[in-house]
């Protein structure tokens, strides 16, 4: 799955979105923990940039504690797991992550829809809303299907920036902070075309996950449906007491 990178001055610093791109790289097992990252003049031809963006980025990783530079050695991952608000244990990713196991984002639809009445999207947004729609592929293998249904908002989102950030920091570049939110878990059979995106059988009973999400007047920001195939990977999720 080969993603266009796009960066842009029209976004902000070059270095900090290149740093985002390549610290989400690391939580998603995509660079994973003891090994190197691509060179400087490797990752200055990926992304079009001056070696100065380049170690600018590199930097701010080093002084997060995600990367460690050595004269001679390269640069190494040797942290892949964030503070997160979702919870005060582990995301799941992180844990697959830490696992060995890597992670893959890929975009498959992002556009402003018509929700048809008597819908759970139609009750939360109205008649319209950001719908975007994501395959999460485990080792290379699709694994999680999800569609997010997203406040009229951040409508003018472009298509690149949902490429190559989560969903969550796409938001959150918007002013928007996320202060609650709620999930509900049941077993569900999925959409046909759910079933095809993730590669199994029809009537294969999957885990459905439902996400409300919430800021800090208590408005209602986003909605998710997420499909996972637990036949591959059971849903783990690790508490720090």
């Amino acid at each position: 799955m080969n993603v266009t990178v796009n960066v842009s001055r029209k976004k902000g610093p070059l270095y900090l979105q290149i740093k985002n791109i390549l610290k989400d790289r690391i939580l998603h097992g995509v660079y994973p923990i003891k090994t190197n990252i691509p060179s400087e003049p490797q990752l200055e031809n990926e992304f079009n940039v001056s070696k100065i963006t380049i170690r600018n980025a590199i930097k701010e990783l080093v002084q997060e504690g995600y990367l460690e530079k050595k004269s001679g050695k390269g640069t190494k991952v040797i942290r892949n797991t964030s503070a997160s608000k979702l919870s005060k244990g582990k995301r799941f990713t992180e844990v697959l992550v830490e696992e060995g196991h890597k992670i893959q984002r890929q975009l498959l639809q992002a556009e402003v829809v018509c929700n048809e009445e008597g819908t759970e999207p139609y009750r939360l947004f109205g008649e319209h809303c950001l719908r975007v729609e994501r395959l999460y592929h485990l080792d290379d293998v699709p694994y999680i299907h999800y569609t997010h249904y997203v406040t009229a908002q951040i409508e003018g989102t472009e298509r690149s920036d949902l490429n190559t950030q989560s969903l969550y920091e796409v938001i959150e570049e918007q002013d928007i902070s996320l202060e609650k939110f709620r999930d509900q878990f049941a077993v569900a059979i999925a959409p046909s075309y759910v079933e095809d995106r993730l590669h199994v059988k029809r009537k294969t009973p999957l885990l459905k996950r439902l996400r409300y999400s919430y800021d800090e007047m208590g408005n209602l920001i986003e909605y998710s449906e997420g499909y996972y195939n637990t036949e591959m990977q059971h849903y783990v999720v690790n508490y720090d007491v």
